[in-house]
């Protein structure tokens, strides 16, 4: 099982990012994937959630209206577009496949920072 993502970086207040997150050793399209995120010095938050589908999704009520969680299972790859970006943004972004149960799994991360 392999999770890569990318996509992370430097942004302004109110910019835009795009992160990657490229499934391998697995069926994808099996799996609910989640993003989460991890500030400096706390625990894990839960960031959004889609299903297997891809028509089926949820956000934590801090990125809600902000960020867009999407799927291409013919490409094995889960998305994460986010927007209007706040300081309090500022995370390392993990992909999860089934987060919270079983056969939850993670990937490395990508570090996305948020400062003017």
């Amino acid at each position: 099982v392999q999770l890569v993502e990318s996509g992370g970086g430097m942004v302004q207040p109110g910019g835009s990012l795009r992160l990657s997150c490229a499934a391998s050793g697995f069926t994808f399209s099996n799996y609910d994937m989640s993003w989460v995120r991890q500030a400096p010095g706390k625990g894990p938050e839960w960031v959004s959630v889609i299903n297997t589908g891809g028509d089926s999704t949820y956000y934590a009520d801090s990125v809600k209206g902000r960020f867009t969680i999407s799927r291409d299972n013919a490409k094995n790859t889960l998305y994460l577009q986010m927007n209007s970006l706040k300081p309090e943004d500022t995370a390392l972004y993990f992909c999860a496949r089934d987060y919270g149960r079983t056969d939850e799994y993670w990937g490395q991360g990508t570090q996305v920072t948020v400062s003017s």
